[in-house]
């Protein structure tokens, strides 16, 4: 007999060891974007140097993007059956991204971080992307893909601009 808790885009159920894996995946994403906004908040607020408007203005564009993929994470997790995030100390607990605390950081260095940290979430959404499709869960696979090329985009304006610093 098999178990159900809800139904995918698919029209194919999930069940609910597949609701709680998908859920699971997408919790540690939602703590790994968080940390990365965090990130790219900070280093928006620091910008210093010949090009601070530039950087500054990029970085917060950066900054919102990356938050708006919170709450799309979040409810995603919520419309399959599962749980997400609950606190700050929940994100500090799944998140893989490592926090950036020095700050005697040079501009350059800021956005070759924050290229690195985007470059890292492709990869996290990629795993978490197959994971998703391995469960029949096309409508998350459908979001992510949405978010691999965001993020891609990201990566890629950090690494050309931080070439010519």
């Amino acid at each position: 007999m098999r178990e159900t808790i809800t139904v995918g885009a698919s029209g194919l159920a999930l069940t609910r060891e597949a609701t709680a894996e998908i859920s699971s995946t997408l919790r540690q994403l939602l703590a790994d974007v968080f940390s990365l906004y965090v990130k790219t908040k900070n280093f928006h607020w620091h910008m210093t140097g010949r090009h601070f408007r530039d950087y500054h203005l990029l970085l917060d564009e950066q900054a919102a993007q990356i938050f708006e993929m919170t709450d799309e994470i979040a409810e995603r997790a919520r419309k399959i059956g599962g749980y997400t995030l609950r606190s700050i100390g929940d994100i500090a607990r799944h998140q893989r991204l490592k926090d950036h605390d020095d700050g005697s950081v040079s501009p350059r260095e800021m956005l070759l971080v924050l290229r690195d940290d985007n470059s890292q979430l492709v990869a996290f959404l990629r795993v978490t992307h197959e994971l998703c499709a391995g469960l029949n869960d096309v409508a998350t696979t459908s979001l992510i893909e949405s978010w691999i090329d965001q993020t891609e985009r990201r990566a890629w304006f950090l690494r050309d601009i931080a070439s010519e610093s």
